[in-house]
């Protein structure tokens, strides 16, 4: 379905959708400020992650870090401490590195218009249109996965989600609805609408403010919306790791930028063939990233002599860390199970 021209009717959709929201919205402690910068970071964690399942750590990072500058001048290994427990770690990377492109482009002041918005690392359409609506009035629709289920089901519209112009595609239809000065309320609205009622499985369809309006659940063809033509098969990856121990003590190292789970730390890749025979065992771990499927396998090897322990570690740039020490550090996650199951039994 194409449409241009905003109307009355589509116009009442937004207004009804307001209404409920006014009532029903979600008491969410970032709806109480009008702070960009905190719009922002909560924009980052909640896009991968349950409002309930995040608030704790968007708490614990705030509390850290509660502006621009405190988090621009805190190492990356902070940030990403701080960020433990939410996984895409290169999302933590990104904001930091945006805090200082605020700190240098911007003069430490979290930029208004939307094109700045979106200059700063890791910021895409949607963020930049949520914070640019929700904090500076901008007339902009913040479309995200809510959007496109919730539209594509009022309007039955079967435009595949999974094309390249499907964000302005969606984007036109929620400006027929958005009211003129409440843009930052509607995509709020849609926000819990979309998370709420409209979810993708099993949707509260009869007590959905929108029912009347919606042409798919008219037509009782709800579940065939949004369409998603266009599937991503993910990669196989195998990673291999040796756990290198001596006494309570392990080998660590950081990992660089070039691959995932950038700046994490992790074990050794390698072990010298003359250190083989004091292997003990081997752990497979499956994991499963948004586009790759992980099978990570981990060789566990027991040095006994310090002396041969300290030369690997200087040979190989390792670090030396006990599991207190280490639970300073970011691990991926199949890696922090680990240490969890070989120090915690």
């Amino acid at each position: 379905m194409k449409t241009n021209k905003q109307n009355p009717d589509f116009l009442c959709i937004g207004v009804k959708l307001l209404k409920w929201f006014s009532v029903h919205g979600r008491d969410l402690p970032f709806r109480k400020t009008d702070d960009p910068y905190k719009i922002w970071i909560c924009e980052i964690i909640f896009q991968q992650t349950r409002i309930q399942q995040g608030l704790n750590h968007y708490h614990r990072f705030i509390n850290r870090f509660p502006d621009v500058q405190t988090l621009a001048e805190a190492s990356s290994d902070e940030v990403l401490l701080h960020w433990k427990g939410l996984g895409y770690y290169s999302r933590a990377l990104n904001i930091h590195k945006a805090s200082h492109q605020i700190m240098e482009n911007f003069g430490g002041v979290f930029p208004q218009e939307y094109d700045d918005i979106l200059s700063l690392k890791g910021v895409g359409k949607y963020t930049a249109a949520a914070v640019h609506s929700i904090c500076f009035g901008g007339h902009l629709p913040a479309v995200d996965g809510n959007f496109y289920r919730v539209l594509s089901r009022i309007f039955a519209d079967d435009y595949d989600i999974s094309t390249t112009g499907a964000f302005s595609h969606f984007s036109s239809l929620a400006l027929l609805m958005m009211p003129l000065g409440k843009a930052g309320e509607f995509n709020q609205a849609m926000m819990d609408l979309g998370s709420e009622i409209c979810r993708p499985r099993n949707p509260y369809c009869e007590i959905c403010p929108l029912n009347a309006d919606c042409t798919a659940f008219q037509l009782k063809k709800v579940h065939e919306f949004p369409k998603k033509l266009k599937k991503i098969k993910p990669t196989e990856l195998q990673l291999q790791y040796a756990f290198v121990q001596h006494g309570d003590h392990f080998l660590i190292r950081r990992r660089n930028e070039s691959s995932i789970w950038k700046k994490l730390y992790e074990f050794p890749t390698e072990i010298d063939e003359k250190y083989k025979t004091y292997e003990l065992d081997s752990t497979e771990i499956k994991h499963k990233l948004t586009h790759r499927n992980l099978t990570v396998i981990i060789r566990h090897f027991i040095i006994k002599s310090q002396e041969e322990f300290e030369n690997l570690a200087e040979e190989g740039g390792f670090h030396i860390v006990d599991y207190e020490q280490s639970a300073a550090k970011s691990f991926p996650k199949p890696l922090e199970n680990y240490l969890k199951i070989r120090f915690e039994k």
